[in-house]
């Protein structure tokens, strides 16, 4: 199944494509209108053409949680404006945790050459694509994120060292 992940900014709006048979995830960029214009009926509108485009059956939004797990303000808008874009596209809308997901498509460009402006304009793309790939994971699918290591591995911890018979 075709899925599209969104990343709902202010300013910009990060697109993403995946696979749930393949796992493989793609950006497939930005939307450049603000959430506030016209109410977000412009935004609504733009994502639907790319939903056209791309030809998901179902969509994914990046809730943005506070870094305890609660909900603000923000998560709250976001969960109204999720309802809104299922009515204006007649498909299911996910809500996914996206802590850490602007960090990890920063983290992903930090030594690729490109320019501040190239970053800003591909991060909201690359957090979509993040969004998605945990998305897929807790699915099941192929895909598995390509994250750092976030605590160190023991090269021999205790408990799992063998004891062989002498």
């Amino acid at each position: 199944m075709r899925l599209m992940a969104i990343d709902l900014g202010d300013k910009r709006t990060g697109l993403a494509v995946g696979d749930t048979v393949t796992g493989l995830v793609s950006p497939a960029g930005a939307l450049l209108v603000p959430i506030a214009r016209r109410g977000g009926a412009d935004l609504l509108g733009a994502i639907a053409q790319a939903v056209d485009r791309h030809g998901p059956a179902r969509l994914v939004v990046g809730l943005p949680l506070n870094m305890d797990g609660t909900e603000g303000p923000r998560a709250k808008a976001v969960r109204a404006f999720a309802q809104r874009l299922a009515s204006a596209t007649g498909l299911e809308v996910d809500l996914r945790d996206e802590r850490l997901t602007s960090a990890d498509a920063d983290w992903a460009m930090a030594r690729s050459g490109l320019t501040h402006g190239q970053k800003k304009s591909r991060r909201d793309a690359l957090a979509a694509a993040a969004i998605l790939r945990d998305h897929l994971a807790t699915l099941g699918a192929c895909a598995q994120p390509d994250r750092p290591q976030t605590r160190p591995i023991q090269a021999d911890p205790p408990d799992s060292r063998i004891d062989t018979p002498a």
